[in-house]
């Protein structure tokens, strides 16, 4: 009796029958290879062991437990249905999850980038929060021309960041940054009242002047170096572009300016290398002279600063005011460190450079100014005596101090605002000579050169018209000229006089002056002028014996410089203190 066992399926069956397969396979292979190849004549092996690797040998089990699981996996997707479809559901689910949890939860897909920041996996707000921290305190922007960079904040320049539409590009852009990455442009806003402002400032921080054509000493030698161009921001033509060009500029940070160029006045220096020698081998000489004080000052250059004082512009040689400028500026600083008062005016030092470069001349003499100030009100003052006290003429108070009425006393404390000294010294001061007038003594001594060359009596103004003391300088000369006052009107007229050899120094009110003069012809008829001086006579003018009067007239040019001293009005220069311990002339 036949007995038949069912046939038994074993698990790993079909794994064996596989693995058996692939065995006959390779011994068929083999005995192939081996029939067709030449017979060759064997060789005793020579025998050699490999050191023991554990690290090698552990690579290669699991090189080849994972080629088996690869070879495994392939042939169950071949042979079985089912699994592939299952493997690409699996697939299809996890990409409808990821989906899912991006566009209903509102967050951005992985690798997208905008203002160099990484939105990947961020919600809208978070998003949003992190592009506006960035853009408002890490955020700059590098203004540019040429290899001359500033730096300035989007908010300096009136720009802000929509930080929502930025990140909603950001989100549209979708699964584009995967694998690679995406950035978006953000989006900018730019206010055009805060921009223009922002870069009519910058107009002076880039700005370069043209370079006229100049000079310069190479060792021993003098040469000329060419003018160049100057450049100028264009603020119409920079708007423009940064306008049309926000999210780049914002993404870059980097902008480059729009300049424009401007010729210099000239190119090539050539032409006038030698008269520059010729006034750069001087030992020059810048004078400086304070008309209120009387001293002098003098300042010397070395000839490579010298030398960059000079340029070549449209009408010649001339000076190369911006540097210049340095040098009056810091002799400014000197002067103030005694008195923050005084100061050298730049235009004026300018022209008298100007002038000094174009006659080749080996000096000049630069005038020192004096500001404005403040006077606090002290017991016993009124406009009058404070006009008195700083040696300048009431109305003159006046004019500093609109609105006041200076009928309502003052009080001790408040101030008063006083002008200038100079409006009483319009001229350019002879720095040589100068006439010092002592009221309480009713004397005059003129000097030249710091020594006497005149001394002699005067007759100065009576109470109700006195002399105002003070500093002034000789305004103009006239051999004859009128004279009158208030005081002499009646209803027949006002009484006028003729004088001598009269020189205005200051005005009393604007149009009429008091000043120096001689003899005097009465409207009556009667002459004065051999007598009278050595005491107060005048209307206010300064008067002295007609032969000493013109003696004065001839010397004192316009500009010659007259300090009045009173007992209210100390002396102001070392003259003027010279003045008040020498002996009183003896009568005429």
């Amino acid at each position: 009796m036949d007995v038949y066992q069912p046939e038994r399926r074993h698990p790993k069956g079909q794994a064996r029958e596989r693995y058996a397969a692939r065995q006959r396979k390779e011994m068929v292979r083999r005995s192939t290879d081996a029939a067709a190849e030449p017979e060759l004549v064997a060789e005793k092996p020579v025998m050699s062991r490999a050191p023991y690797d554990p690290g090698r040998v552990n690579s290669e089990v699991l090189k080849g437990r994972a080629l088996v699981l690869t070879r495994d996996t392939l042939w169950y997707v071949q042979h079985k249905p089912i699994i592939l479809i299952s493997i690409v559901a699996v697939i299809i689910a996890a990409i409808g999850i990821f989906l899912g949890t991006h566009i209903l939860g509102g967050r951005v897909f992985p690798n997208v980038w905008a203002l160099n920041t990484n939105l990947g996996e961020m919600s809208v707000e978070e998003a949003a929060s992190t592009l506006q921290n960035k853009w408002t305190n890490a955020t700059q922007i590098q203004l540019r021309d040429g290899d001359r960079i500033w730096s300035a904040t989007p908010a300096e320049m009136g720009l802000s960041l929509d930080a929502v539409k930025t990140v909603e590009a950001a989100r549209a852009a979708g699964l584009s940054g995967i694998p690679l990455g995406i950035g978006v442009m953000p989006v900018v806003n730019m206010n055009l009242l805060t921009t223009q402002n922002f870069l009519l400032d910058l107009t002076e921080q880039t700005k370069i002047l043209p370079y006229n054509a100049g000079f310069k000493w190479d060792g021993d030698t003098l040469v000329g170096v060419p003018g160049t161009d100057g450049r100028y921001l264009d603020v119409a033509g920079t708007m423009a572009n940064l306008q049309n060009n926000l999210s780049l500029i914002a993404s870059t940070g980097k902008f480059d300016l729009s300049m424009t160029t401007s010729p210099p006045d000239a190119r090539d220096p050539s032409p006038f290398l030698a008269q520059a020698k010729q006034f750069t081998a001087q030992n020059f000489m810048i004078k400086g002279y304070d008309p209120f004080t009387d001293e002098h000052f003098a300042w010397t250059t070395d000839r490579n600063t010298l030398t960059s004082w000079l340029e070549v512009d449209k009408n010649g040689l001339g000076l190369r005011q911006d540097v210049f400028a340095n040098f009056v500026q810091a002799q400014t600083a000197s002067l103030e460190k005694t008195n923050n008062l005084r100061y050298i005016e730049p235009n004026d030092s300018m022209a008298k450079m100007q002038d000094a470069i174009s006659g080749l001349k080996p000096e000049v003499d630069l005038r020192i100014h004096y500001r404005s100030s403040v006077w606090t009100v002290v017991a016993g003052d009124s406009g009058y005596v404070i006009a008195l006290k700083n040696g300048i003429p009431f109305y003159q108070l006046q004019l500093a101090n609109p609105g006041r009425d200076w009928n309502v006393p003052l009080n001790i404390g408040e101030t008063v605002n006083l002008p200038s000294p100079d409006i009483m010294v319009p001229l350019d001061p002879i720095p040589n000579k100068r006439i010092v007038v002592n009221l309480k003594t009713q004397s005059l001594i003129a000097y030249e050169n710091g020594q006497p060359v005149f001394s002699w009596l005067i007759s100065s103004g009576m109470d109700q018209d006195p002399t105002q003391p003070g500093i002034y300088q000789i305004l103009s000369h006239a051999e004859k000229a009128k004279g009158g006052s208030s005081d002499l009107c009646s209803s027949l007229g006002c009484a006028q006089w003729t004088m001598n050899w009269f020189m205005g120094m200051y005005e009393v009110v604007p149009g009429l002056f008091n000043g120096f003069h001689g003899g005097v012809l009465l409207a009556n008829g009667r002459y004065l002028g051999d007598g009278g001086v050595g005491h107060q006579f005048t209307y206010g003018c300064v008067m002295s014996v007609d032969d000493n009067a013109k003696l004065l007239y001839d010397w004192a040019q316009d500009g010659t410089m007259v300090e009045i001293l009173s007992g209210i009005y100390p002396p102001r220069s070392e003259l003027g203190k010279e003045m008040l311990a020498a002996p009183v002339p003896p009568p005429e």
